[in-house]
């Protein structure tokens, strides 16, 4: 009761009149600490965000430095409403309590808007022109003051990613530690695809620009969950939507985004971009990110006690096998990761 009064409270003093009355209802949060409540009923509601204490300014996965000194929801935010990026609205932030009053966006996600089928490839046109469009804009507006651009996907970062996948997504999962021998091949070959990937130009990412990630209102395209943003390379956003580990896609719709991508970034910013070796990064980034994600998911199901993503392991591990075959320089890694995680195998 007394977190009802509290979230109410926030709302009264958000909206600038009290809510007595209003009904609440928590929702789903996905892998994240915060917890989120909707206060009232649509039309008329709003989404109180909740975060523990001590959790509000660091990232859960892995990054370099001190905690930010501002929230990074609200730093990253305040830089994509100056790009013109529709983001949810800030309505009250209370730092002391860790409670903030967003807009209520609904719930309908750009995953639940695939579900009826009809409007599949409109709605990836206009979230792959959205990204372009985003990318390009921020590429001509670096910000010193917006986190983003105060850290990086670098090379210890790729290969962090890639140790959390051999942690668990080899190694507990399977039940098995590789040989002294094979964990010295697979260090130095997760040290070399960390060294190729951090050597590629970078810009704004958001990091997780994926289906679950992506609002639906009123016919417009919101993006959510961007607090976490920071400098990586163009493919990066485009792995997490079109290798999706919760919506899969078949690889000749793929290569038209990617294609779509390409066009509207070259339109937006004039430069031509080489489709060929934008796709094989592409191809290896995919690689990277998904069994840094099927590890993730292991690791959310035994740490955080959350089984509710192993159900896109099995997603994840697919788009890596289908990298590898596009990689083949890649294969006695493949063959030995194989060994563990038999999904992977050629």
């Amino acid at each position: 009761m007394e977190l009802e009064a509290a979230l109410r409270d926030q709302v009264g003093q958000a909206i600038g009149r009290p809510v007595p009355n209003a009904p609440i209802t928590k929702l789903k949060g996905e892998a994240s600490s915060r917890s989120y409540y909707r206060v009232g009923a649509p039309p008329e509601s709003w989404v109180v965000m909740v975060m523990p204490p001590d959790s509000t300014k660091k990232s859960d996965e892995a990054t370099k430095g001190e905690p930010p000194k501002e929230l990074p929801f609200v730093n990253v935010h305040r830089y994509l409403e100056k790009l013109g990026v529709r983001v949810p609205g800030i309505l009250r932030y209370d730092e002391p309590a860790g409670m903030m009053v967003i807009e209520d966006l609904s719930d309908i996600t750009f995953e639940s808007a695939l579900e009826g089928g009809k409007h599949h490839e409109a709605l990836y046109t206009r979230a792959v022109d959205l990204l372009a469009r985003l990318r390009a804009a921020a590429e001509k507006a670096e910000d010193p003051d917006c986190l983003a651009f105060t850290r990086a996907f670098d090379e210890d970062l790729y290969d962090w990613e890639l140790h959390h996948f051999r942690e668990w997504g080899l190694e507990a999962w399977s039940g098995k530690t590789p040989t002294d021998a094979e964990r010295a091949e697979l260090d130095a070959t997760f040290r070399d695809i960390a060294r190729q990937l951090a050597a590629a130009p970078r810009g704004f990412t958001h990091r997780d620009y994926q289906s679950r990630n992506i609002m639906v209102k009123e016919g417009e395209l919101v993006v959510i969950d961007f607090q976490d943003a920071l400098q990586g390379p163009r493919q990066y956003d485009l792995v997490a939507l079109l290798r999706d580990s919760y919506v899969e896609l078949d690889r000749d719709f793929v290569d038209a985004m990617l294609d779509r991508y390409i066009a509207t970034f070259q339109e937006v910013s004039g430069e031509r971009i080489d489709a060929a070796s934008f796709k094989a990064f592409f191809d290896l980034l995919t690689i990277q990110r998904k069994l840094k994600d099927a590890g993730r998911f292991e690791f959310i199901h035994r740490v955080k006690g959350n089984p509710g993503f192993l159900v896109s392991i099995p997603a994840s591990l697919r788009y890596v096998r289908e990298g590898f075959a596009r990689r083949p320089e890649l294969r006695k890694l493949q063959d030995l990761v194989a060994k563990y995680v038999p999904e992977l195998a050629a």
